[in-house]
This record gives C-alpha cells, structure tokens and sequence, in this order.
C-alpha cells in the first residue's frame, strides 16, 4: 500500500498537467499553433497575376461546413499563408440550367463517377452589356474541370435558353455546344447567390479557400440582371468553405483542420435548392443547414 501511495504521488502532477490539457479549448489550441509557428513575413502577390480570369480549371475541391466561430479560427491562422483574392469580398449570382425532369442535378445527387453542369455566371448583378462566364464544369474521379467563355450577359442568356449555339471557334465553345446538343432543350432552372471571401496561397497562387455565406436560391426572376434575393439554404452564422488546390493539401492546412476539428463534408447549393424543392412538392417540411460541428469555448 505505501508503494501505491508513493507512486501516485509521484504521478498526480502528471495527471493534473493532462488532465489540464485535455480540457484545452479549441480556440487555445489554435492561438498556441499559431504561436509556435515560425513567423515569417507575408509574400507579396505576385506581379501581373489575374488567377479569377483563367477560363481551365482542373482541381481537387474540398468543402467543409462551418461556424461563425470556426471561420474566425481559421482566417487568423491564414495571415502567415494565405493572400485575400482580388476580387476579395464579392458577391456571385449564377443560373443553372436543367432538362425539365431535372436530369442532371438528380444524376449529381447519385454521386456518379462522372458529373457535369452547365451555369451562368455574374459577380454582382449583371447588366446587359456587362460581361458574365458561361461554365462547364465537370466532376471526374474526384477531381473538378471547369472550362468557361466570357460573353456579354444577354447573350450569354440567349444562348442555353433559346436553344442557340456558340459561334466561337474555340474548344471551350465546342465543349459547350457539345453539352447543349447532348440534353437538347434545357431551362434556366434556379438562380443562385452567395456572399463569397476568397483566398489564395501566397506561394501557390493555385490553392484557394473560399467561405461562401449568405447563400440563397429562388426560381423565380431566375436573371443574372435582377437584383440578388432568395430564400436562405443556411442557417445564421454558418459558412460553406471550400479548399481547391491543383496538388495535395499543404501540411500546415492538414494540421488546421485536425486542430479545429473540422471534417469534410458532400455539399451541394443547387443540390440543396433542388431537395427543398422536391421535398415541398411531397408536402415535407425543409429547414436550413447547420454546421454539425461545435466549438469547446
């Protein structure tokens, strides 16, 4: 009995210290990650460089879903790595465009093998003179392909929805006359709008990191030149983040979120906008989304 005794008089301050940081919080954990990090000055962007203006994408594309808390978490800890995009706060409006039996956002839903989607884009509300991207995206395998033309924003309108085909000789245009001429008579079938902050790395311009808030979606007044509105897809205070990089994920970011305890997530807008649908039409209730991960204060 005294040699119990002994040794755990010896153990309890080893006990007290584990037990004392097993009941760290989230938020000490990353001010003390943070703090270890060797400080290093920020790089400057990169002279000449328009990353948002390429017209060829090809990524992986991460999305978690996170708190108002979380998000403060993990900008903070970007000052060191990451760069604010030129386009910095912004707000994007899309159209997506579907067959009448909702044929390719059902097939999306299926998690296929391969997916693809055709939308009109607008940063801000659009005029008709004012230049929108017209995007083909695609989901192989994992990893994301986006191919998209710029063309003013009435005609870019005109194209999917009377059934008119780009006359560009580009391969871009012929990937999208493709698609056009594949599902045949397509419709603008919801618009979409998100306040976004986006990111890229300040030594990898092809990492970014985007928080999209505020998401809304209507079907109707679906034009990228009537002001944005619509109902919330998410609750108050929770942001979509996506990490879309060319390579893998960089080590630091790797340890970021495993210290926030940040899980990755299958996530959809248009999805999202197309279930509540769905659902009302079967006379279901539909409520917002919510991040299911909380923060230890």
């Amino acid at each position: 009995m005294y040699h119990i005794k002994a040794v755990f008089t010896v153990l309890s301050p080893f006990c007290k210290v584990f037990v004392k940081h097993s009941k760290v919080s989230l938020r000490q954990k990353l001010y003390h990650y943070s703090r270890n990090k060797k400080a290093t000055p920020k790089p400057k962007k990169p002279k000449g460089m328009r990353y948002m203006d390429k017209s060829i994408f090809k990524r992986h594309e991460l999305k978690y879903l996170v708190n108002a808390e979380q998000r403060e978490l993990i900008e903070s800890a970007f000052e060191q790595y990451m760069v604010p995009d030129e386009h910095g706060e912004s707000t994007i409006c899309n159209i997506y465009y579907d067959t009448h039996d909702f044929r390719l956002i059902r097939r999306s839903l299926e998690k296929p093998v391969y997916k693809e989607k055709l939308r009109l884009r607008s940063y801000g509300t659009a005029s008709g003179d004012k230049n929108v991207f017209l995007e083909l995206k695609k989901k192989y395998k994992g990893i994301v392909y986006k191919r998209r033309i710029s063309l003013n924003c009435d005609e870019a309108q005109d194209i999917p929805e009377n059934n008119e085909r780009l006359t560009d000789s580009s391969q871009i245009a012929k990937e999208i006359n493709y698609f056009l001429d594949f599902y045949g008579d397509i419709f603008p079938a919801v618009y979409l709008c998100y306040d976004r902050t986006a990111y890229f790395g300040a030594d990898d311009p092809d990492l970014r990191v985007t928080f999209d808030r505020n998401i809304r979606w209507r079907t109707e007044d679906v034009d990228l030149k009537i002001a944005p509105y619509g109902e919330q897809i998410l609750e108050n205070g929770c942001s979509l983040m996506e990490i879309k990089a060319a390579g893998s994920m960089p080590m630091w970011l790797v340890e970021l979120l495993a210290e926030g305890e940040i899980k990755q997530t299958s996530f959809s807008k248009y999805g999202m906008a197309y279930m509540t649908m769905l659902k009302r039409s079967m006379g279901l209730k539909t409520k917002k989304i919510r991040s299911e991960v909380t923060v230890n204060v």
